[in-house]
């Protein structure tokens, strides 16, 4: 599973050592990002320590209620070892955070709904460096040619300069980076942004559970050993 959150925390040494004897002990695996600006985390739980891992979020006030990213597909050997890391930032964007506000975020839309603006013609954009867009995306998406997610900022805001007051759907994988950008284009004054509830991860969730079609082709790139999970059949690029 997945999950983020962007809240300031203090003594941020401190609790990266707090939290990885917390969680080694209930048999957490994975990579974590801690800094002053939140935490960005991708992990394995045992499950039948789920329940104590979400109590043990939920005690800490910084943490609690924060949601879940489930993943689609899991052989068992999605991490390795326990690794939390202490950042200047939980996701490396090369902004200058105190030039915009980063709270000012575009709309959230569930897989509904984001599928229904896809339909009525809103511009999708994908939020990822180029390696991960060519294994899967959104049908009709525009999708970076960079390979960092500062270049991607830069491009898209340069690609669409002339269609500030569209309505714009952006997407990654768990929603982090949207959450940033989204802030970042509406600064650069795109009035209409909106962006994925939990990325492409949550999206797939949705889709099972609601009896949607996909509007997303391929496999989803994903930041542990297993690389991709599958959202579809389709095959999108060649390796």
């Amino acid at each position: 599973l997945s999950f983020y959150r962007y809240v300031r925390l203090r003594e941020v040494e401190d609790l990266r050592h707090a939290l990885y004897q917390e969680w080694e002990a209930l048999g957490v695996l994975g990579r974590i990002y801690i800094a002053p600006e939140g935490i960005n985390a991708q992990v394995s739980v045992p499950t039948n320590n789920l329940e104590h891992f979400r109590k043990a979020l939920d005690a800490r006030e910084t943490f609690a209620n924060v949601p879940w990213k489930i993943a689609v597909e899991d052989d068992g050997k999605s991490f390795l070892k326990l690794a939390i890391k202490v950042k200047k930032k939980i996701v490396a964007d090369g902004l200058t955070d105190d030039a915009f506000d980063v709270t000012n975020v575009g709309e959230h839309l569930d897989a509904m709904t984001f599928n229904r603006k896809m339909e009525e013609g809103a511009l999708v954009i994908d939020m990822r460096n180029n390696y991960e867009c060519l294994i899967g995306h959104f049908e009709g998406a525009y999708l970076p040619k960079t390979d960092n997610f500062r270049g991607a900022i830069e491009e898209v805001v340069e690609a669409f300069k002339g269609k500030k007051d569209a309505e714009v759907l952006m997407y990654c994988t768990g929603g982090i980076r949207c959450e940033k950008a989204s802030a970042y284009l509406k600064h650069q004054g795109f009035t209409n942004v909106s962006q994925l509830h939990g990325g492409i991860i949550d999206y797939a969730r949705q889709l099972k559970a609601e009896g949607l079609k996909s509007k997303y082709l391929g496999q989803n790139f994903v930041f542990d050993e297993r690389l991709a999970e599958r959202i579809t059949d389709d095959v999108v690029s060649t390796c």
